[in-house]
């Protein structure tokens, strides 16, 4: 499973219906610090096909997702768990930060694992 746009017009559907845990990555086209974590996304998102998935939004082409979850420095993470807001990291994360921010976010730790 690849990571998904997420945008306004299909945010309530990819990300507040999904049952699914959501990371949802907010980054900017061309910065390389998103480049970077956006590659371990796209690796994590194949080892958790069916438990996790994984979005990315662009913040100059939706400014109103970056507005309102208070998107202050790229890249940013935000962990969703039936549109409810579980966690948060801001900067780069490597794999093991993501896996970490997963563990502590989601509510039913085994489907990480």
């Amino acid at each position: 499973m690849a990571v998904i746009a997420v945008t306004k017009s299909n945010f309530e559907q990819e990300v507040l219906a999904e049952k699914l845990p959501v990371v949802l990555a907010f980054s900017e086209e061309g910065d390389t610090l998103c480049r970077q974590q956006e590659a371990v996304l796209e690796e994590l998102s194949g080892e958790f096909e069916g438990k996790v998935k994984f979005g990315r939004v662009d913040v100059n082409a939706d400014a109103a997702l970056a507005f309102q979850y208070q998107v202050m420095a790229l890249p940013l993470l935000v962990v969703m768990e039936y549109g409810i807001f579980k966690g948060r990291a801001a900067g780069s994360c490597d794999r093991e930060q993501i896996l970490k921010l997963l563990e502590s976010s989601v509510e039913q730790k085994d489907r990480v694992r």
